[in-house]
């Protein structure tokens, strides 16, 4: 069934390095838990996982920050460890707490009994981007996205969320050639799972690499770097005719940036530690170059109005003049740097949303 046609594709223009009228914005974890109406959503489906792995509840709430404000891209509404769970892992969610996994990977018979998931364990996920392409009806474009394979292996090994990722630095410094066979396999997974997305409607995808700025320099490139490129280079580059816009964000990725450069992606996502204009003259300028996203820090939106409205203004002065024009040059995507926190004043984001619209048509007004 054909989608309807496009109506604003300011995100995929500004994700291609094309000029386009303002900067666009969206946010990390934008439909979630300081949404009043996601709250409501959950509690009738009853779990994290009930709305996640039902294509109606999933197209609900990926709507849902929609409704409130003037967004520039729609994410899918789903969870980076459906990937492991679709191993066998065993994912759960207890409320008010973060992700569980029943079985862990830590042994060579862990290791031996891992595989590429059967893709139909997922079918829910891609019937949820199809079901939320279908309800966008043109509106704006809908990313789809994973975690990185060391993201995904952090979870696996260490059976849910860490503070000092021991087991799994154990595992990568006492036995790395079973934590690159478990990279390995979740890079081959990875890749699979976004190009089934792709396939069931996602205008764009992301590699959240959360955890990659865990690592020290060195390691970062041999067990994240590398395994994000494997992705990649698997990757479908069109669909149906359309290019599908690649993303990479790496949390505490700042100090690698010249090397991420060699990414076969479009966008390098930026946290609230790198200066804006520097990456852009690092990374972000040249035929090879990069689009970058972000960069708030997200404790912004506790401020009141005034104090959003400047810090905004300061993000799009430091990016600078964005390309404008024919052809390409250099782009940027208004978006956090990680996602938004489940206390935020919901009225604090419709302020920011308002004032990079506003402050970036200024800016090309005055350039």
């Amino acid at each position: 069934m054909p989608f309807a046609p496009l109506q604003n594709d300011c995100f995929l223009r500004a994700c291609l390095r094309q000029a386009t009228d303002y900067t666009p914005v969206w946010l990390m974890r934008q439909a979630g838990r300081y949404l009043p109406e996601y709250r409501a959503s959950r509690a009738q489906a009853g779990s994290f996982m009930g709305l996640a792995t039902h294509p109606d509840y999933a197209t609900e709430v990926t709507l849902q920050p929609l409704e409130r404000y003037a967004l520039d891209a729609a994410i899918l509404f789903s969870d980076i460890l459906t990937v492991p769970d679709a191993m066998g892992l065993g994912l759960s969610f207890a409320q008010g707490e973060g992700p569980k996994f029943e079985k862990t990977v830590r042994t060579e018979a862990d290791v031996a009994a891992l595989a590429v998931p059967d893709l139909e364990k997922l079918r829910y996920v891609f019937d949820a981007v199809t079901s939320i392409r279908r309800a966008l009806a043109g509106r704006v474009p809908l990313i789809g996205f994973s975690g990185s394979p060391w993201t995904l292996a952090c979870y696996m090994v260490e059976g849910g969320g860490s503070d000092d990722y021991r087991a799994v630095k154990t595992l990568m410094y006492r036995r790395p050639d079973l934590m690159h066979r478990i990279l390995a396999i979740n890079a081959d997974a990875v890749a699979a799972y976004l190009n089934a997305q792709i396939e069931a409607g996602a205008q764009a995808v992301m590699v959240f690499d959360s955890w990659g700025g865990v690592l020290a320099d060195g390691n970062f490139q041999s067990f994240s770097l590398a395994y994000t490129h494997r992705v990649l280079e698997q990757l479908k580059p069109t669909h149906e005719g359309a290019p599908i816009p690649r993303i990479v964000f790496t949390k505490g990725g700042g100090l690698w940036l010249d090397e991420m450069k060699a990414l076969d992606c479009n966008v390098l996502g930026l946290d609230w530690t790198v200066n804006l204009g520097r990456a852009r003259a690092q990374v972000g300028e040249g035929q090879n170059g990069k689009a970058l996203q972000g960069n708030i820090d997200p404790n912004v939106l506790f401020a009141e109005p005034a104090q959003i409205d400047a810090e905004v203004a300061r993000v799009l002065h430091s990016f600078g003049p964005p390309h404008r024009g024919p052809g390409w040059g250099a782009t940027h995507i208004f978006n956090l740097g990680h996602g938004i926190s489940q206390h935020t004043p919901p009225e604090h984001v419709a302020a920011l949303v308002d004032a990079v619209h506003a402050h970036s048509r200024r800016l090309r007004t005055a350039a």
